[in-house]
């Protein structure tokens, strides 16, 4: 049933109440045409949907209208209450529509840089949109609205591992270029150093000694070869080596001062265990042993050195990157891309603890290392020192002549103490005639005058290896400055490498730079350096309960080598610190015990080796025996004779 009522103002008012009829049209709603002004091309179309609705409700008001004038008089009715505003939800809804979305506008929702930044690193631009899409796709980048495809994304993650792979070598540049060089041309100077050192003391021996020289050529010739084999790394015991070479020249220059004489080898053997004891040479063998022995264990041990910290450095510098320094990597230096920012570059210590992550054992090799370079500088003070090896091999010649000459003037006192304590050599029936021995001996072996050294190519050649040791003491001094520079390289290798400008947008730009989500400052701390820090690398999944096994490895390599430098620098050649320790560290090289040879040059002839000293009394001796077997023989005889005759 419907109740009508005029009111007093002329308005028609219209109340049904649950009965038959249609419903009016609705109220309008008010603001509803200024806002219709206001919207724009959605919110008008929304209005004019609302307007036809109300237009068709028309006809349908009226009808009402008149039966509600044929049911009875009108009732006044209070005017309904406006109606509550339209949500905040609802208006949001209305209005965002009509809005330009953030960032899109202009360029922004262009891939236009994008692709051209990926157009230059040598991709092909058929999988790159013109567009941002959706990035559900992506695995590493923020899944965001996105310039990359997932083939894109795989490509910028393989050139961002190459990319890296190619800044740690490049950082590590002047370390391997230091090691390789300075080792090229300290080998090429020792080893022309030999090779002229040898040269020199052959011409000077022959101008000197002649055919006594040529004749026993083959005993310095094995001096300098087993020099060139100890410095080359050969097995050679240097202490031990120069007491044989001064054993066997003592037994070469006995029988040129004895030539009336015959020796065995036996008796030449006894000879020489007593070198050391006898001193024919003077003091020339014990000074020339110290400063070999100390000169060539710092030369090669320095050269050896120089070969462990070029390969540690050209090995350590081709890096392996772990899959999750692959993701961080990737996530650094390309996923600026992916968001439309090709331009922006990664903040500084975003980059500082990628890095880090990515080189955490390389840093644990730093400690060694250092250790290493601080072991390298102390044997280059011995080659800069009185014991370098060019001021011990280049008079090398003039002392050999010296120590000739003092055997040469202690022949006398040396023969008789040889006699004494060997036996009487049985002479040399050849020579029984011949004129005296001193005289023969001095007339071949005359003094020698430094200043006749030859002035042939092997002293130009000489002249001009003082020159270069003059260049390479230049050369040690520079090699010592840039082992100073290479000190702590490992642990600061994250550090130079995002100062490079090509990296990182630098330190002094915090705001304008990537984070690894957008364009802002990077919030989270750098890690320390090493493996064991980077527990909590906000970047990168590092495993510290796996440390890399090719990095210990190489630790273990300059710890080897640290300890060898060491034990050159105290003038210890490592490889036979056992084996001199067994000998009582004497290194004599004498090869007598306690058993067979006195401990003084206390000569008793009953202790002598059995040499033919007296050719009577052997004769003696072999006579006795075989009387005694022909009075035997002649008993026997005649009892059988007996027996027959019988």
């Amino acid at each position: 049933m419907c109740v009508c009522a005029r009111p007093s103002p002329p308005r028609l008012a219209k109340v049904c109440l649950g009965g038959r009829g249609a419903p009016g049209p609705p109220p309008p709603q008010p603001g509803g045409a200024a806002e219709a002004r206001r919207s724009g091309g959605g919110g008008g179309a929304a209005l004019a949907r609302r307007a036809g609705l109300a237009l068709r409700a028309m006809p349908a008001a009226r009808g009402a209208a008149r039966r509600c004038a044929l049911a009875g008089p009108l009732l006044p009715v209070p005017p309904l209450p406006p109606p509550p505003p339209p949500p905040l939800l609802l208006l949001l809804l209305l209005v965002l529509p009509v809005l330009p979305a953030a960032g899109t506008e202009g360029k922004a929702r262009s891939c236009g840089e994008v692709r051209q930044a990926y157009s230059a690193k040598g991709f092909s631009l058929a999988s790159v949109p013109y567009q941002e899409i959706a990035g559900e796709h992506l695995r590493i980048c923020p899944q965001e609205y996105t310039c990359c495809t997932s083939e894109m994304e795989d490509k910028l993650s393989q050139q961002s591992k190459l990319e890296f792979e190619n800044l740690v070598e490049e950082t590590s540049h002047f370390v391997r270029t230091t090691f390789v060089s300075r080792h090229k041309k300290f080998d090429e100077f020792f080893r022309e150093l030999l090779e002229n050192a040898e040269r020199s003391l052959n011409d000077m021996f022959v101008r000197t000694y002649g055919m006594l020289y040529m004749q026993n050529s083959e005993v310095f010739q094995d001096l300098f070869t087993e020099l060139k084999r100890y410095y080359t790394g050969g097995n050679v015991n240097l202490e031990e080596m120069l007491n044989d070479f001064w054993a066997r020249l003592l037994e070469r220059m006995f029988q040129l001062i004895n030539p009336q004489y015959h020796f065995s080898e036996d008796y030449l053997e006894c000879v020489s265990k007593y070198t050391d004891q006898l001193k024919p040479f003077g003091d020339v063998p014990r000074k020339l042993k110290v400063q070999v022995t100390r000169a060539f264990i710092a030369a090669r041990t320095f050269v050896q050195g120089l070969t462990v910290g070029r390969e540690v450095a050209n090995r350590v510098s081709k890096v392996s990157p772990t899959p999750g320094c692959i993701r961080a990597l990737m996530k650094m230096l390309y996923c600026p891309y992916c968001r439309g920012l090709p331009t922006v570059k990664p903040c500084n210590n975003y980059c500082l603890n990628v890095m880090k992550g990515c080189l955490a054992n390389q840093a644990d090799l730093d400690t060694e290392w250092n250790l290493f370079i601080d072991a390298m500088l102390l044997v280059a003070e011995r080659l800069e020192g009185p014991f370098n090896i060019e001021s011990v091999m280049d008079p090398i010649d003039v002392k050999i002549s010296e120590a000739i000459m003092n055997m040469q003037e202690n022949s006398m006192q040396v023969s008789a103490k040889v006699f004494q304590g060997c036996g009487q050599p049985k002479p040399a029936p050849a020579l029984r005639s011949s004129r005296s021995v001193p005289e023969n001996f001095n007339t071949r072996f005359r003094p020698y005058n430094p200043e006749e050294r030859p002035t042939t190519a092997a002293g130009t050649s000489l002249d001009r290896l003082r020159t270069i040791w003059r260049t390479m003491q230049h050369g040690v001094t520079d090699i010592k400055e840039k082992l100073k520079l290479s000190k702590k390289f490992w642990s600061t290798l994250p550090y130079t490498i995002c100062k490079d400008e090509r990296v990182t947008a630098g330190p002094s730009v915090e705001e304008d730079c990537w984070n690894g989500h957008t364009k802002a400052r990077y919030l989270p701390e750098v890690m320390h350096d090493g493996l064991t820090n980077q527990i909590n690398n906000p970047e990168v999944d590092v495993d510290i309960t796996r440390p890399d096994t090719f990095i210990r490895q190489q630790i273990m390599a300059l710890r080897v080598m640290t300890n060898k430098l060491k034990n050159a620098y105290n003038g210890n050649d490592v490889n036979f610190q056992d084996t001199s320790d067994e000998t009582s560290g004497s290194g004599s090289g004498s090869g007598c015990t306690d058993d067979i040879c006195p401990t003084e040059f206390d000569f008793v002839t009953t202790e002598a080796p059995p040499v033919d000293s007296d050719r009577r009394e052997v004769e003696a001796s072999a006579t006795q025996p075989g009387w005694t077997l022909q009075t035997l023989l002649l008993i026997c005889l005649s009892l059988v004779l007996q027996r027959q005759w019988r």
